[in-house]
């Protein structure tokens, strides 16, 4: 209950971008690409900036029933709200001024879902993110980097009336408190989602909650670090 699931991290999984990370928790597998491109959007041209953003996907083979592929200008909601969360959580630990006019697409595609499929995207997304920064960056002056930080996240939730720690699927559907939180390598938040499922929660259950998340995400960033190696870059 406060144990993380197994993680395995496979790095340059693909050769045809900057980063690619193979990224798996428990039963939940996703592949996590970062491209980078020497441009912006036409409405950031000119202002010295760059410019992270990223999409989320989930694969039809990744559950069971199939899910109905995602065409152009059908993406869902939950689609929409997770790859903004995404873009937001990697924009929080940039300086997009020493990007400079530079852009960073980060995909994150679900190749088996068994819950934590965001929190996933995210830690995994990460290590992919700073191989494409360091294709760029690498050896700059550490005042030059444009990243200031890591940023991992982590899915808790209260369970049979007990708190656990990234839940899968079959957690997930039976919690009467879900809870996605997003933190840098620093233990600043980014982002808290916390939702009560037919219940609600209390200040020392939200405590709970947020101490045994902050212990999962220390645990994940020190994943990042010895995935990373060498090119960790703090």
């Amino acid at each position: 209950m406060h144990e993380l699931r197994s993680v395995t991290v496979q790095r340059h999984f693909t050769e045809q971008t900057a980063g690619s990370v193979l990224y798996r928790c428990g039963n939940t597998v996703v592949l996590c690409t970062a491209s980078l491109e020497n441009k912006v959007p036409d409405w950031m041209v000119g202002k010295g900036k760059g410019w992270i953003t990223a999409e989320y996907n989930m694969l039809p083979g990744s559950t069971s029933p199939r899910k109905a592929r995602e065409r152009a200008g059908k993406v869902d909601g939950r689609t929409t709200e997770i790859q903004r969360l995404i873009g937001r959580s990697f924009r929080a630990v940039a300086d997009l001024r020493k990007l400079g006019e530079r852009s960073l697409t980060i995909d994150c595609d679900v190749l088996q879902a068994d819950g934590g499929t965001r929190t996933a995207a995210i830690t995994g997304g990460f290590i992919a993110l700073v191989d494409a920064v360091n294709s760029a960056f690498r050896g700059v002056p550490a005042d030059e980097y444009p990243l200031r930080c890591s940023v991992a996240a982590i899915s808790v939730g209260i369970v049979d009336g007990e708190a656990s720690l990234d839940l899968d699927y079959a957690r997930d559907v039976r919690a009467d408190v879900d809870m996605n939180v997003v933190m840098t390598g620093a233990g600043r938040f980014i982002e808290i989602q916390g939702t009560g499922e037919e219940s609600t929660f209390d200040d020392e259950q939200l405590s709970t909650l947020l101490k045994l998340a902050k212990q999962g995400i220390v645990e994940l960033t020190e994943t990042q670090r010895r995935a990373l190696g060498n090119d960790w870059p703090w």
